[in-house]
C-alpha cells in the first residue's frame, strides 16, 4: 500500500515531501526494529528515543505530537493520525494474512443431536457435540473438540478455538470469541458442611449469560449460577487463566487480566480493569471505572468510581504506595532507633554516675 491509500484509510494526514503521498510500504514492525519500507507507530511516550534510531519509512503518532521538533533530525515520514495504536491496529490485517484456523464447514466426524438447530453459514470442527436443543447462530464458528450442551445457545457470527466447554442451558451472545479450554458454566462452588464433617454438594441450578462481543481467553472458567445467572455483559474482555464463580456480574466494557479470580455473588462495575492476580472476596460491589493493580486482594466493597487500588488489603493506590516505600524503609528506621536507643542508654548511664559522684552540678 502507498502512504497516500493507508493515509485514506485511516483518516491521516502526512507530513513529508511531495513525493511522500506514493512511497510503497511494504510491512508493519514495532519502532525499534523497523527496516526500510516499514510503517511502525509511536502510542507510548516511553518510545519516542527510538525515532531518531529506527529505519522505519513512516511512522503514525497523534495529531498533537511534535512532529516539529523531529523533521529537522530525521528523514522519516510522519502520518498523523487520532489513535497511533488503534490505526495500526486497524492495518494489521491488511498486510499480513492469518490462515483461518476453523474448518470451511461441518466436520463429518461432528456430532450434531437430533433437535440442535444451526444457523446459515456455520462451520463445526471434528469431533465437536452439538448437544440436543442445542442453537447455534449464523456464521458461528466451532472449533474441533468443543462441546456445546443441551439447550445452550450460541449467537451469530461467534469464534470459539478447539476444545471450548458450554455447558446444558448457558447463552452465548453474539460476535463472542471464546479461546481454547475455555468452561463456561461449570458448577459453582458450593458445598454445606455437615454435622459429622463431610459436605453436602449445593445444586448448581442457574446458567451463564454472555453478552454480545465479549472476549474470554484461553482455560478460563466461568460458574454457573446456584439459582439465576453468572452474568458477563457487553464487550468485556478476560483474559487466560481466570476464574469467575457463581452468580458474579462483570460489567459493560470491564477488562480482567490472567490469573485473577473473582469470589461469588460479587458484581464488578461498568469500565473497570483488574490486573493480573487480583484476588476478590465474594459477596461484595467493586464500583464503575475502578482500577485494581496487579497481585491486590480487595476484601470489601469499593464504593467510589474511577479510583485505583493497590496492595492487600487493597487502599487507594497512592495511600497503598506510600505504605508500601515506608514499609520497604523499615530495616533501615529499626537499626536507627536501636542505635539511637543504645546511645541513649550510654548518656543515662554517663549522666547517672556523674550524678552519684557529684560531678556536673552548681
Amino acid at each position: 500500500m502507498t502512504l497516500s491509500e493507508i493515509a485514506s484509510l485511516l483518516g491521516g494526514d502526512i507530513l513529508g515531501d511531495e513525493s511522500s503521498p506514493s512511497i510503497e510500504i511494504t510491512t508493519l514492525s514495532k519502532i525499534e526494529e523497523a527496516q526500510c519500507g516499514s510503517l511502525t507507530f509511536l502510542a507510548n511516550p516511553k518510545y519516542e528515543k527510538y525515532l531518531l534510531t529506527t529505519s522505519a519509512t513512516a511512522v503514525l503518532v497523534s495529531r498533537t505530537f511534535p512532529v516539529e521538533e523531529y523533521r529537522t533530525k530525521i528523514s522519516i515520514v510522519f502520518v498523523r493520525v487520532d489513535d497511533p495504536y488503534i490505526a495500526f491496529l486497524r492495518l494489521l490485517p491488511r498486510f499480513i494474512q492469518v490462515p483461518d484456523p476453523f474448518s470451511p464447514e461441518i466436520h463429518p466426524t461432528a456430532v450434531i443431536e437430533r433437535s440442535a438447530v444451526l444457523g446459515d453459514d456455520v462451520s463445526i470442527g471434528a469431533y465437536a457435540v452439538i448437544c440436543d436443543g442445542a442453537r447455534v447462530g449464523n456464521g458461528t464458528k466451532i472449533g474441533a473438540g468443543c462441546v456445546i450442551g443441551k439447550n445452550a445457545t450460541v449467537g451469530n457470527h461467534c469464534l470459539l478455538y478447539p476444545n471450548v466447554t458450554v455447558y446444558h442451558g448457558c447463552t452465548i451472545g453474539n460476535r463472542v470469541i471464546l479461546h481454547s479450554g475455555a468452561v463456561i458454566g461449570s458448577d459453582g462452588f458450593g458445598h454445606a458442611p455437615r454435622a459429622d464433617g463431610t459436605y453436602e454438594k449445593i445444586p448448581q441450578l442457574g446458567i451463564v449469560v454472555i453478552e454480545d462481543d465479549v472476549e474470554i481467553g484461553a482455560n478460563t472458567t466461568i460458574d454457573r449460577a446456584t439459582l439465576g445467572e453468572t452474568k458477563i455483559c457487553r464487550g468485556v474482555k478476560i483474559d487466560n487463566l481466570v476464574q469467575i464463580a457463581h452468580n458474579v456480574v462483570i460489567g459493560e466494557n470491564t477488562v480482567i487480566a490472567a490469573q485473577t479470580g473473582i469470589s461469588g455473588s460479587t458484581k464488578i462495575g461498568k469500565n473497570c480493569k483488574l490486573a493480573g492476580q487480583v484476588g476478590i472476596a465474594g459477596h461484595i460491589e467493586i464500583a464503575d471505572g475502578t482500577i485494581i493493580m496487579a497481585q491486590s486482594g480487595v476484601p470489601n466493597s469499593i464504593k467510589e468510581p474511577n479510583k485505583a487500588y493497590f496492595g492487600y488489603p487493597a487502599d487507594e493506590a497512592r495511600k497503598a504506595q506510600r505504605a508500601y516505600a515506608a514499609l520497604k524503609m523499615l530495616p533501615d528506621t529499626i537499626r536507627e532507633l536501636t542505635a539511637l536507643k543504645q546511645r541513649v542508654e550510654e548518656l543515662e548511664k554517663k549522666l547517672h554516675v556523674q550524678q552519684q559522684s557529684g560531678e556536673g552540678t552548681t
